[in-house]
Formats: C-alpha cells, structure tokens, sequence
C-alpha cells in the first residue's frame, strides 16, 4: 500500500515536473524579438477629407495616449505594479473602456494621435482588436501601425494568467503618411524579458509644410531596474532624433517616457511623493542641441498624465507625469494640455500639444 502511495506520488511529480520543463522549454524556443528597423505599413483613410490649408503658421495638435490596452479604469489594479489583476475585468468592461478613450481622444480635436498600449489580439483585453476598432472610429484618418511586442503566453498569475499579446504603438494623422519605420530599442537580456517585454519606437514621415514633419511614437520600458537599460533606450531614441532632423524633417517624439518628465512632479505638484522604478528624472542633458522637452503650462495646472496602478484609483493615489512630448527647433510650441480625465478609462490621461511648424 505504501509502494502504491510513494509511486503515485512520484508520478505525479514527474508529470508536473515534465509540464513545467515544456513550458520553460516554450517560452525560451517562442522567444524571437521582432527585428529592428522595418518598414511599417501605411493605410489611407477610408473617409475622404478636404486638404487641410498648407500655409506657413498653421496651428496644429497632436495627442498622445497610453490607453492601457482599454483594460486599466478608476477601479483597476495590475499584479506587475503589486496589485490584483492582470486580465481586464472582462470582454465588456474592455469594450466600454476602449469606447470612452475614443470618445476622449476625439474631443482632443486633434490632427495627429499617438497611441500606446494598444492591442491587436491579447488574452488580457479578450481577443478584441482594439486597433480595428480606433481605426474604425477614426475613418478619416491615414494611419501606421507597429507591434512592441508579441509576447508568448505567460501563465501567470496562476489562478488568472495574462496570456499572450500582440500590442503596439498607433500612430493616425490627417496629413498623409509618405513612410513610416519601427526601430527596437535595447531591453533586458536576463529572465525578466519575458516579463517586460519588447519595446521600440515608430517614426513616421507626414507631407506637411513648410516643413516635412517626422512623427516619433515612444513607450520606454515601465519594469527595468537596471539603469544602464534605460540610458541605452533614451540613446537610441536621441540619435534618431537627430538623424530625422539632420535629414531635413521638422521632429516631434510624443509618447510614455516613463520617466519623470519635471524632474520632481509630486513635489512641483504638491502631492504624494515614492520612488518608483517609473519615476526616474527624465535626463534632460542627453538631448541632443535644438531639442527640447516641453512643460509650459504644466506645473499651473497641476494635472498629472499617469498613477500608480497598485491599487484602484482615490485622490490619494501617486500620480506623476511621464507622457508628453520632445520637439526640434523647428517647432514653435504654443500650448501643451494634460486633460483631466481622472483616469477613468486608463491609467493614464492623454496629452495634446498645439503647435506650429516654422
């Protein structure tokens, strides 16, 4: 009886250990990083609109978004950042989520529209294409679209796993598109690559006057505690800056930087103060000369573009600023605007720059 016991037991251990070496052994053999510096393709819009006037001091907005995959509401906490879920609550919450941030990004009037965090099938937002439906919503619009990652499926947490996801960057404009290209940038090569996973950076081309205008659409790593990482990211991100102004483009990099863009913004803010590995000064002095990372208005309004995402979202909660934007020389900045959507259908809130090209 003994015997019967013992060789059950150490079956069923040799099962389990058999499943857990095949699974190791899938997320290493599945692991591929999507090559760097590859054409993106272009779609026209499918609605028609009348050329916009071209004239020298035309005032134009872009907005940038991190949407949270339409998964992360008021209520919502993510398991990376030490709270409960790692799914959206489910297939309907997600569609209601993702319906709110198109209802916010179309009162943002904007020509232009960067999107992070958008997924195209992920277990975590239940298969729906979230790109489709943007797109959908915004037929007049021309747009590029770039996978950050396409992660194998990660069985954790245990009792409701995140799964798999092909996510990305969105980038949608009113001008037309003449090219656009996805560039990797550097990330960790030990076992949390599995865990923070790919990331990279589009620039798109638009035929805008009296300047052509290259697009940068950026979302730096959030999970990486090694700084030499971070560095790496934001000097690759800068020499392409250059590149795109050296080659005759006007440049605008819009997205999540995740990196305290003030430098101090709970403290410039007046609100809860903690160290995160999210938080980290932007470091301003690894611009390159004739860039520069616009906060006017920023500090008066006192509006935050991201939490923390620990637990469901109160006045008390920590917020910073980490998504906004980096401009050439050949930008004239005329307002910038955190809109204060209390982060109802994302962690984060979208940011708009009004500008001009000279």
């Amino acid at each position: 009886m003994k015997k019967k016991i013992y060789r059950s037991i150490v079956f069923i251990f040799v099962i389990l250990l058999a499943i857990l070496v095949s699974y190791i052994c899938y997320l290493f053999l599945s692991y591929q990083r999507i090559a760097d510096d590859q054409k993106i393709a272009i779609e026209k819009a499918k609605i028609e609109q009348t050329t916009q006037s071209a004239n020298h001091n035309q005032s134009y907005r872009i907005t940038t978004f991190n949407i949270g995959y339409a998964a992360n509401p008021q209520n919502y906490s993510f398991f990376m950042d030490g709270g409960k879920y790692a799914r959206g609550f489910s297939k309907a919450n997600v569609q209601y989520n993702l319906a709110g941030i198109i209802e916010q990004l179309q009162q943002t009037q904007a020509d232009f529209i960067l999107l992070q965090e958008i997924d195209q099938l992920a277990t975590r937002s239940y298969q729906i294409n979230e790109v489709q439906k943007v797109t959908q919503a915004f037929a007049n619009y021309n747009y590029s679209f770039a996978l950050n990652y396409d992660s194998a499926y990660l069985f954790y947490p245990f009792t409701q796993p995140i799964g798999s996801a092909k996510s990305g960057l969105l980038t949608l404009s009113k001008a037309t598109m003449e090219q656009s290209r996805r560039y990797s940038l550097p990330i960790a090569t030990d076992l949390s690559k599995f865990t923070d996973l790919d990331r990279a950076f589009t620039v798109t081309v638009l035929a805008t006057q009296p300047k052509k205008l290259a697009l940068i659409n950026v979302h730096l790593s959030a999970f990486t505690k090694d700084p030499t990482i971070q560095a790496a990211q934001i000097k690759k991100l800068t020499k392409y800056m250059q590149l795109y102004q050296q080659r005759g483009y006007a440049v605008i990099v819009g997205g999540d930087y995740n990196h305290d863009l003030l430098g101090n913004t709970p403290k410039r803010f007046g609100t809860k103060q903690e160290q995160l590995t999210w938080t980290h000064a932007f470091p301003k002095a690894a611009l390159p000369a004739g860039f520069t990372l616009v906060n006017q208005d920023i500090v008066a309004a006192k509006i935050p573009s991201v939490r923390a995402n620990d637990r469901p979202f109160t006045k008390d909660s920590y917020v910073n600023l980490v998504d906004g934007f980096i401009v050439s020389e050949e930008i004239k900045v005329n307002q910038l605007k955190v809109w204060d959507y209390h982060f109802q259908y994302s962690d984060h809130n979208p940011v708009t720059l009004e500008f001009e090209i000279k």
